[in-house]
């Protein structure tokens, strides 16, 4: 009887025992299910960003049709009163509108900083359409203009590449022809970043060639540090240099010593 017992029990063990590729199968399984769920929501998730992405086109379109066309031509392709916008990518576009600068209030030697005629909306919608009809310098990401990189460093790029028109402090300056250099100070950072590598009105363009990615992150750097830090020598006379300083001198201190020297004369007398 005892033998017929431990027989049975063997039996059961042999029919209750998984086959070796039972597991395999699961796993199997498992990740197909797995893949197929994340697979669906993937192109979910991406069918709708194109749909939203489509429609800022679309709405763009429109804003640039009603604003822009009559200077910039409807496909982007220029004017005899406009140049073109193909290839001049979102950068270029959220730059002139966002500060203003266009749509254009009247011909002069420079467009010049006004108040924003759109929304926040109305412009990513301008920019998404023109970056969509030809591409270019995009936005920057926030690694860029977090203002992390090196102020030091930043500062000798900004004297070596910027300073001649932009002054060593970033107050602006004069250029021919009634053009100036604006001032950079409580300018964002993203503008900064957008101005370098799109050139507007008389600026070259650095591309990453010229500077690369950490260069202008470390110009950026440097421009938040002198808008975080005032001048430690007093006032700063609009950091326009020793003209200015020279000009305070000539008119203040001399004016001091002129007048000291009449009042002893007249005491005297």
């Amino acid at each position: 009887m005892a033998k017929k017992s431990s027989r049975t029990t063997t039996d059961q063990r042999k029919v209750g025992r998984r086959h070796p590729l039972a597991s395999v199968a699961l796993i199997v399984i498992g990740l197909l299910s797995t893949g197929g769920v994340y697979a669906l929501a993937t192109t979910s998730a991406t069918a709708d960003t194109s749909a939203s992405q489509q429609q800022l086109v679309e709405e763009g379109g429109k804003l640039f049709a009603a604003n822009c066309a009559s200077c910039h031509g409807l496909a982007l392709e220029g004017t005899d009163v406009g140049p073109t916008l193909i290839g001049v990518g979102e950068a270029s576009v959220h730059f002139q509108v966002s500060t203003g600068r266009m749509p254009l209030a009247a011909s002069g030697p420079q467009a010049e900083e006004k108040p924003v005629q759109f929304t926040e909306d109305q412009i990513e919608a301008l920019y998404t359409y023109v970056g969509a009809q030809s591409p270019g310098p995009g936005l920057p990401d926030e690694e860029t203009i977090a203002g992390e990189g090196d102020a030091a460093l930043g500062g000798e790029l900004f004297r070596i590449n910027c300073a001649m028109c932009h002054n060593v402090a970033g107050a602006g300056g004069a250029l021919t022809q009634g053009k100036f250099a604006p001032s950079l100070s409580g300018v964002t950072s993203t503008h900064v970043y957008e101005a370098m590598v799109t050139g507007p009105q008389n600026m070259p363009v650095f591309n990453n060639n010229n500077l690369t990615l950490e260069d202008k992150a470390d110009i950026i750097t440097y421009l938040q540090f002198l808008d975080e830090n005032p001048s430690p020598g007093g006032f700063d006379l609009g950091n326009l240099g020793p003209v200015s300083e020279g000009l305070f001198i000539w008119i203040f201190g001399l004016g001091a010593i002129v007048a000291i020297t009449v009042w002893l004369t007249a005491k005297s007398n």
